[in-house]
């Protein structure tokens, strides 16, 4: 048995027994004669008993009709559930959940120092990181499912299909020109040419193709160049010195023709990727290519399934890697967040936001998920649960109104003995 059903029938017996008991008392008392000290007991047990009567009657109205009889305005919590469960749905948006309640009790709570002092904790971290890999690990085995792989393909060809690779790339393109910003993708290429160049494997390439196209050219002259390895070495040095000075040319210049060209070359390119039909179908027939071979299709597959099954293998590890980096990460992110009070005082700021923005929404939601669940509730369930909960209490007022009505009793009879 429940045990607060098996409190609430001893405190139920308990008052019965007090409500009984003064009326025994208050029947010896009569047939006593009611005279001297019965005269006292019979004014205690009959204002005792009418006390009793009176508070088993409030009680049990409370819930359900005395005696079945349907008496109006009892079984009150019975017949007001509706009512009931939504002004306690109304309390508790307007009173519990209020934004102003909400955001006085954050700022007290302080969640962005609780926060941090959680995540520094090496245990708390290392829960943090089990978690986070589980769930990888758990979202690796949904995407590995046959349907699922087969919705995503579907939407992702679809996608594809409907993307336009050419306008795309053309907007992108337009939008890295302006300002001439794409002159700095000039300048990065120039200067690693540049340095390829000014690499002994770049010099050694170019001594070889130049002893070649001598060779092959040149046939005669060669065989009269003495020292036909220094010689390459050397006019493949000077070849790679003059086009390093060339490129400081272009670089210092910003007006220099090569800039010029590059910048005609990338609006013409630009706007053929607009314009150019037949750019545009080789374009679109590259990417329809790309999207539906089944090579790259199995290739993005066994990615997917190398891993998933590595970090399966390393999450059975008893020092799994990916554990220890993840709480060790969560743990750099408290302590950083305990040391930086802007960084707090911003998570914080953006929590009440949150709440000011969402509360009325959640609030209201929550409300109505009070009110419409308590209305659900079926009539005797719903009785019996708040009988539970609070009628082992409602026991104590009968026995302190039998107990009161009795000295309430006396004191009128000795007032009515003094008048």
């Amino acid at each position: 048995m429940d045990n607060r059903k098996r409190i609430l029938i001893r405190n139920k017996s308990i008052a019965t027994g007090f409500m009984i008991g003064a009326a025994i008392l208050f029947v010896v008392a009569r047939l006593r004669g009611g005279h001297g000290v019965w005269e006292w007991i019979a004014a205690f047990a009959e204002a005792a008993m009418v006390g009793a009567l009176a508070d088993w009657f409030a009680v049990v109205a409370l819930f359900r009709h005395p005696l079945g009889v349907p008496i109006p305005h009892t079984a009150i919590i019975k017949n007001k559930k509706d009512t009931i469960a939504g002004n306690l749905a109304d309390f508790i948006r307007d009173k519990f959940l209020a934004s102003d309640t909400l955001i006085a009790r954050l700022r007290e709570y302080n969640p962005a120092e609780h926060l941090a002092t959680y995540l520094m904790s090496k245990d708390n971290a290392a829960g943090v990181a089990r978690g986070m890999t589980r769930l990888c690990a758990d979202s690796l085995d949904f995407i590995d499912d046959e349907r699922v792989q087969h919705l995503l393909r579907t939407a992702l060809n679809n996608r594809i299909d409907t993307l336009d690779c050419a306008s795309s790339a053309g907007v992108i393109l337009d939008t890295l020109r302006k300002d001439n910003r794409h002159q700095i993708v000039l300048d990065d290429l120039l200067n690693r040419f540049a340095g390829w160049l000014s690499s002994d494997e770049a010099q050694a390439r170019l001594a070889g193709s130049i002893d070649d196209m001598c060779s092959k050219e040149y046939p005669l002259l060669s065989a009269f160049i003495p020292n036909r390895d220094q010689f390459s070495k050397g006019v493949g040095e000077k070849v790679a010195r003059r086009i390093n000075e060339f490129i400081q040319e272009v670089n210092a210049d910003p007006a220099h023709e090569i800039r010029y060209r590059f910048d005609t070359a990338v609006t013409g390119f630009v706007a053929r990727l607009k314009s150019d039909p037949a750019l545009r179908t080789r374009i679109e027939t590259i990417k329809r290519e790309v999207a539906h071979n089944q090579s790259i299709a199995d290739y993005a597959k066994s990615i997917g399934t190398d891993l998933k099954n590595w970090l399966d293998n390393d999450l059975q590890q008893p020092q799994s890697q990916v554990q220890e980096k993840i709480s060790a990460a969560v743990a750099g992110l408290g302590s950083t967040l305990s040391q930086n009070r802007g960084l707090k005082d911003s998570l914080n700021e953006h929590l009440e936001t949150v709440v000011l923005h969402y509360g009325d929404t959640l609030r209201t939601a929550i409300a109505g998920h009070i009110s419409g669940t308590m209305q659900q509730w079926e009539s005797d369930d719903y009785i019996n649960e708040i009988e539970l909960s609070i009628g082992s209490d409602l026991q104590f007022i009968r026995m302190n109104g039998t107990l009161v009505g009795g000295v309430i009793g006396l004191l009128l009879h000795a007032i009515s003995l003094l008048l």
